[in-house]
């Protein structure tokens, strides 16, 4: 089976040069992935190189912790947009969720859904190793009341990333219509394989390249 098409080629680390930025959308291009997945100061320079390819830009908001208000998260889409991207992963409010406060956690994905709206795809990082089931169904089923066009497992900078059985639930949750990302702890063809049969539809990992070519890798 051919993943590339689903591959989210990352780099968020804080001290990621523009030398390695450049190789990360060079190896996009090359691959042909789904998209790069940059921090936004990153967005204009990744959307000049990609101007000419099918590779879109994505980027994330509120990220990595989620606890910006609703309105910095809608400037932060609205900018990022504005800067060239096709694609914004959101973090949820994850202390709202635990509060049960679900009116600001909705308030919250929606802010940006509408900020994107017949602009960019939106994904909501509901970051699944600190959430309890119940807390995991919930934030879904919040996300898809709120307009999102997929839900995602993970930022990659908390305590864990995907598993086969988040993906298998989320995907339950959202039903067919909504889109599921995998992200963080895809470190094979094999696990790519897991979690594509459990339900997702993107994969998000900074070691595309070598899980494409068979390798395994430590990285997320």
């Amino acid at each position: 089976m051919d993943f590339t098409n689903l591959i989210d080629h990352t780099l968020l680390r804080a001290d990621a040069s523009k030398a390695e930025v450049t190789k990360l959308i060079e190896e996009a291009k090359e691959y042909n992935f789904a998209s790069v997945c940059l921090n936004p100061t990153w967005v204009s320079y990744a959307a000049e190189l990609l101007k000419e390819s099918n590779v879109k830009v994505c980027t994330v908001i509120g990220f990595p912790l989620g606890a910006n208000t609703p309105e910095t998260k809608a400037f932060e889409t609205k900018n990022a947009i504005e800067n060239g991207a096709g694609e914004v992963d959101m973090v949820i409010n994850i202390g709202a969720l635990k509060d049960k406060n679900d009116e600001l956690v909705e308030k919250d994905i929606r802010a940006v859904v509408e900020a994107a709206k017949g602009k960019a795809l939106v994904k909501v990082i509901i970051e699944t190793c600190l959430l309890t089931e119940e807390e995991k169904i919930r934030a879904c089923e919040l996300s898809v009341k709120a307009g999102t066009d997929f839900v995602k497992t993970s930022t990659g900078f908390s305590t864990g990333g995907a598993t086969v059985e988040d993906v298998a639930l989320m995907r339950k949750v959202v039903g067919e219509n909504v889109g599921v990302k995998a992200s963080g702890g895809v470190r094979s063809l094999e696990d790519m394989k897991n979690v594509v049969e459990a339900g997702a539809n993107r994969i998000g990992t900074s070691s595309g390249v070598k899980l494409v070519n068979g390798e395994t890798t430590t990285s997320y």
